[in-house]
């Protein structure tokens, strides 16, 4: 979606550490540390870059207590880099340089571009996908945060839904029929 990839663009480039952060946070359920208070800026045009954001976001993560946590989500944002700031799709960035959408995703898997985002999930973190999807819309359906009781819930929700060839309709059913949402104020 375009708010997403704009959303997560500073201005006249794309931002990989904030598109992949999004992804590992809010699609998987990673629970990442935040930045520490000095991170240098890169900077806010890609058409006034010396080097490809590729090679700038390297360079960040040659620094040990900064690659820690980039090798957790920069590939995800980077499998992005083909949707300009705006989500326009795109084969160069603002300089004129070609873009390049492959990656290395967590555990030494290659990817290219979103299809490559989403054989990842699917064949490595399916499990993470599925909890968090049920979680989000749990809470979203309950109209609250959730709570440790609604964790049998969410994994009955997702037992359901790997029988039934994960299908949309179950976990509406599971929603709608569950003690949580048949009870709620």
């Amino acid at each position: 979606m375009a708010a997403f990839l704009t959303k997560n663009a500073p201005g006249l480039r794309t931002s990989p550490v904030k598109r992949g952060y999004w992804v590992a946070k809010n699609i998987l359920g990673d629970q990442i540390p935040p930045p520490p208070p000095v991170v240098p800026e890169l900077p806010a045009d890609e058409a006034k870059m010396d080097l490809p954001l590729r090679q700038m976001l390297e360079r960040h993560r040659a620094n040990p207590s900064c690659a820690a946590c980039h090798a957790r989500f920069d590939s995800f944002g980077l499998a992005f880099e083909t949707f300009d700031p705006v989500g326009r799709s795109r084969t160069s960035d603002l300089g004129g340089r070609a873009v390049d959408a492959r990656a290395t995703f967590p555990g030494g898997i290659e990817g290219e571009g979103l299809q490559g985002i989403r054989q990842f999930i699917r064949e490595h973190r399916e499990a993470n996908f599925v909890r968090g999807f049920s979680s989000k819309l749990l809470a979203y359906a309950l109209g609250r945060s959730l709570a440790l009781s609604d964790d049998l819930l969410i994994e009955e929700m997702g037992r359901k839904l790997a029988g039934n060839g994960y299908r949309f309709e179950t976990v509406i059913d599971s929603i709608v029929t569950s003690r949580q949402f048949l009870n709620k104020r």
